[in-house]
């Protein structure tokens, strides 16, 4: 009789372990809550007909360099956009500094700037995985390449501790617009490492795709693969408590894997004490409150370039990112928050009836937040592009504190899996070589509270599985293994 699987959570990182124990040979089920499957990767019509928005994630600059779905062949299932501008930070007075995928493009337009713009993100860029390979995995082992991870780490520190990097206020926006994707105070190392790596994805040969008509696109193919491996799923199964849940005989070698929040793990009677301090003590970041539009056409902005730039930062100067960045963190919202708006309308005519558009945004807010952000992020598009008002046509908003109800493992709302930190880059949740592994017998984390952390990479699921298989089987199992 084939050892069983059960996996908790249809995200990313469930399927991209439900999808790996299948083809290893496990008898493998799902258990997901929502109606449908995708966790951070689904798309509905959340405002009007015809208007297809993304429920969570909307670009995904690290998928196709994930070395997990690279070994799918996530490229070649479903069709790609590569953009041309990864993200552009519009500025007033009609100006605009633009992350071209082309460096020498971006550099050149920022002046005195260029040379040091080439200088923090080329070698990164040019070098992509390298970097991919030592901060997608758990931290604590030797790097494989050890000088690109040695210029990764210094540009960290610099701009984490606000060194003096840029002279221009272009340059300056541009890369305080990326760093801002953390979700925490500004200047930070963890800040800086996460947005290093997003701008070097942004001039790495793929820039920041995303799937043709929508992030649910990425969920559906990897539910396809585990059903043709003879995985099931059973959507509308909520598990809240691991104490009544029939997961199979650990001793036989059957397997629990969770892409949950750890604090599902203390819903077992037999945690461990210790291990249950441990993981009381990961903190949760700030949270984002959602607003989706469908608009009667694209976004007016006062730059012409920002309007070819699916990804738009909007939030000003330096000054005022962490201006709003630092609101959030002291438990504020700024009157003018740092917007993360998608435009995928702009490459992609799927999403939306003829001549319209759909935008996808967030702004940062405490945890728990009842705000709904509607009002707010209007108001910060108007700044740059006036006239949007007139051009929504309907809207949808997710509080924090709806978001933490509607996926049980955003707690407050907090989508990355936990407050990314320098600390908690290593201790998540804790601090071992192998966290995916719990004190109990056969079950394992898989969500993005485990290394490598948030981003639609399918990694943290990959590595669980991976580590449960080499436990239990005693063969360490590689990628290749599976897919050839």
């Amino acid at each position: 009789m084939a050892r069983r699987a059960t996996v908790v959570g249809s995200g990313p990182n469930g399927l991209a372990a439900a999808v790996a124990l299948a083809r290893a040979g496990l008898e493998v089920r799902i258990l997901e809550a929502a109606s449908t499957v995708g966790g951070g990767v689904r798309t509905a019509e959340l405002t009007l007909p015809g208007f297809h928005h993304d429920v969570c994630s909307a670009v995904h600059p690290a998928a196709l360099s994930s070395p997990f779905f690279r070994a799918f062949g996530l490229r070649d299932r479903i069709p790609w956009i590569i953009p041309e501008t990864s993200y552009a930070q519009p500025l007033a007075h009609g100006r605009a500094a633009i992350a071209w995928r082309d460096i020498e493009r971006t550099a050149d337009a920022l002046g005195p700037d260029a040379r040091a713009w080439r200088a923090v993100v080329r070698p990164l860029s040019s070098h992509l995985d390298d970097v991919v390979e030592f901060t997608g995995n758990q931290l604590l082992r030797m790097p494989r390449h050890p000088v690109t991870v040695t210029r990764f780490g210094l540009r960290a520190l610099q701009i984490g501790l606000g060194i003096p990097t840029f002279e221009t206020e272009e340059a300056n926006a541009l890369m305080t617009g990326v760093l801002a994707h953390a979700n925490t105070a500004l200047p930070s190392v963890g800040a800086a490492a996460s947005g290093l790596f997003l701008a070097a994805h942004g001039h790495a040969g793929d820039g920041w795709a995303y799937p043709r008509g929508g992030a649910q696109r990425i969920a559906d193919a990897l539910a396809d693969d585990l059903r043709a491996h003879g995985g099931e799923i059973e959507t509308g199964h909520r598990v809240d408590s691991l104490a009544s849940l029939d997961w199979g005989d650990p001793e036989a070698g059957d397997l629990l894997l969770l892409d949950a929040s750890p604090r599902l793990l203390l819903t077992h009677p037999a945690i461990p004490g210790r291990y249950a301090r441990a993981i009381d003590r990961y903190r949760y970041g700030a949270a984002a409150s959602k607003v989706d539009f469908a608009l009667d056409g694209p976004v007016p902005w006062a730059n012409a370039d920002v309007a070819l730039s699916p990804t738009v930062h909007v939030g000003g100067t330096r000054a005022e990112v962490e201006a709003s960045e630092n609101a959030v963190a002291a438990g504020r919202v700024s009157e003018r928050p740092y917007v993360l708006a998608v435009q995928p309308s702009v490459l992609d005519d799927s999403r939306a009836p003829e001549g319209r558009s759909v935008l996808w945004t967030y702004i940062h807010v405490p945890a728990g937040s009842t705000i709904d952000a509607t009002e707010l992020v209007t108001r910060q598009i108007e700044r740059f592009a006036p006239g949007f008002r007139d051009r929504i046509l309907a809207s949808h908003s997710m509080t924090a504190a709806e978001r933490s109800a509607y996926n049980p493992a955003d707690i407050g709302g907090d989508i990355l899996g936990g407050a990314f930190t320098m600390l908690q880059a290593v201790k998540r949740p804790v601090v071992s070589r192998t966290p995916w592994r719990t004190p109990l017998r056969g079950v394992y984390l898989a969500s993005a509270s485990t290394p490598p952390g948030p981003g639609i990479t399918g990694m943290p699921g990959w590595l669980a599985a991976r580590r449960a298989l080499a436990d239990t089987a005693g063969v360490p199992v590689e990628l290749e293994d599976l897919f050839g």
